[in-house]
Parts: structure tokens; sequence; C-alpha cells
């Protein structure tokens, strides 16, 4: 992903082992972040390092962007854009560093609403979508992707998670694991 290799390079060529992992963290946290086209601010990059070097913890990170939040009002779409990467990428890295985690829908459910809670409504964020929906996606150059059916999104979920659980990662060649990656 494009903020992977992007932001924190430093930190993963040579370095302590946390150090590296704060920092993956990040670069994934931005990435997803990316893939919406939306960009993190200076800001949370200096924040996000400041952890990365272990001067603040990832939770002081993400108090530290909701109190500039807090003081500096997001006026323009770009400064909006900026507010929503910065959050979501801080919840992000924090869930990341959480070394407790079992991926189910329940799960999954509960990670959308920590990740957007305050950024969509209330009655979207942590909750299954009720309609069904297409999207021009930027990741792919504005191609318009058809979503699946929402009456089937718990079911389907289910059976992807059942299938992940029997799938055995370790007979894949080298290459294969690459590419699942």
């Amino acid at each position: 992903m494009a903020g992977q290799k992007q932001y924190f390079s430093e930190y993963k060529k040579q370095g302590e082992p946390d150090k590296r992992i704060r920092a993956e963290n990040w670069g994934v946290a931005i990435g997803l972040q990316m893939v919406d086209n939306l960009t993190p601010s200076k800001y949370l990059i200096n924040i996000a390092k400041e952890n990365i070097e272990g001067k603040i913890s990832v939770y002081d990170a993400e108090r530290e962007i909701n109190r500039y939040y807090h003081e500096n009002v997001a006026s323009t779409q770009k400064e909006q854009d900026e507010q929503e990467a910065d959050k979501v990428s801080a919840r992000i890295a924090k869930l990341l560093s959480e070394k407790t985690f079992k991926f189910s829908p329940a799960e999954y459910k509960s990670i959308h609403g920590a990740l957007f809670d305050g950024i969509l409504d209330k009655k979207i964020a942590g909750k299954f979508r009720t309609y069904n929906i297409t999207k021009k996606e930027y990741i792919l150059n504005g191609d318009t992707i058809i979503y699946g059916r929402a009456d089937s999104i718990a079911e389907t979920l289910e059976y992807d998670f059942e299938q992940e659980k029997k799938f055995d990662y370790k007979n894949l060649t080298k290459r294969q694991r690459h590419r699942t990656y």
C-alpha cells in the first residue's frame, strides 16, 4: 500500500523490533485511508513518529489527534478529509497494536463502529448496511464497484470467515504467500 511505502520507511529498514512494528501499523493505517483518497495531515505524521519512537503510546497519539481537532475545527473539504484520515488512522494503529483479536462478523461490526464513531452517522457506524450500493472507487481509477446485496452480508461474512479458518497458509509456496498478503 502507498502508505506503507511512503511513510516511516526509516524505521523499517533497521532498528528496534517495536519501532518497526509500530511503523508498520501506522503505514497500514495510513495506507487504508489512502485507498479512499484520504491523505493524512503533517500533524498526524509527526504524532505517529512520536509513537514509533516510543515517546508516546498509541493511546496518547489518538488522544492528541482528537484534542488537535477539537481545538482546530476543520472548515475546508481538505481539512475535513485530513481529519477523517487522521482520526481513523490513529484508531487503526491502536487496533493493530492490541494483542487480542478474533476476526468474526461480530468483531468486524465492532471494529467498524470503533473506527467511524463520530465520523459516520451512528445509524451506520458499526452496523451492516440495509441497502444495496455501488460506488466509484478511487483505488480502481474511478471504476464502479457493485457491492454484495445488503440482505446477504452477514451470511457471506460467516461463510468467508469459515473458509479463512480452514485455509492452510503453511502449504503455500513463497510466491503464493506473497500474493495473498
